[in-house]
């Protein structure tokens, strides 16, 4: 019996020491090609009240609280919004906004988990076609990096992002 609970309590030492070895950051980033002008994407992406008509989050939770302040778009625009589990809390702030290249957002959770993070949206002309990259960069706790040893954090938000970058395909290309 207490050669069992040694072996479970060195196991939870390891797995936990692992843990505390992983990166203190992380950085999650999809593309897409969309066949559309910088100029015709830009516009969805910069102004809050558009968000709706691509971005993933909109649909987590219909009865969703939003409160929109600052400019009405670019740099100084908000958006907090308060909803269900799973849309849970936060605001995100655009901190930079180049026309038709760059958007970046400075993004706070506050539920289900409280973290800050940024999020730079980039469009990169090339003859018909623009390349949208949308990234986010953070820090990550010593309780994210236990998670994320069970849990593909990547692949969680990605496919989130892979799906807003096909809605803004199918918003912008004709």
């Amino acid at each position: 019996m207490l050669t069992a609970v040694v072996i479970i309590l060195v196991i939870i030492a390891a797995v936990l020491i692992y843990a505390a070895t992983r990166p203190n950051d992380f950085v999650v980033s999809r593309s897409a090609s969309i066949a559309a002008p910088s100029e015709a994407i830009f516009p969805l992406i910069n102004d809050f009240r558009r968000w709706p008509e691509w971005s993933p989050y909109e649909k987590l939770d219909p009865d969703m609280k939003r409160t929109l302040s600052g400019a009405e778009s670019g740099k100084g625009a908000a958006y907090a919004w308060e909803g269900n589990g799973k849309a849970g809390v936060g605001r995100m702030e655009i901190t930079s906004s180049v026309p038709s290249s760059l958007v970046a957002l400075k993004l706070d959770f506050e539920k289900p988990f409280r973290a800050s993070n940024r999020v730079d949206f980039t469009l990169m002309p090339s003859g018909e076609t623009t390349t949208v990259t949308w990234a986010m960069r953070g820090g990550r706790p010593f309780v994210a990096k236990l998670m994320g040893l069970f849990m593909n954090f990547d692949t969680l938000i990605g496919k989130d992002f892979e799906t807003g970058l096909d809605n803004l395909k199918r918003a912008t290309e004709r």
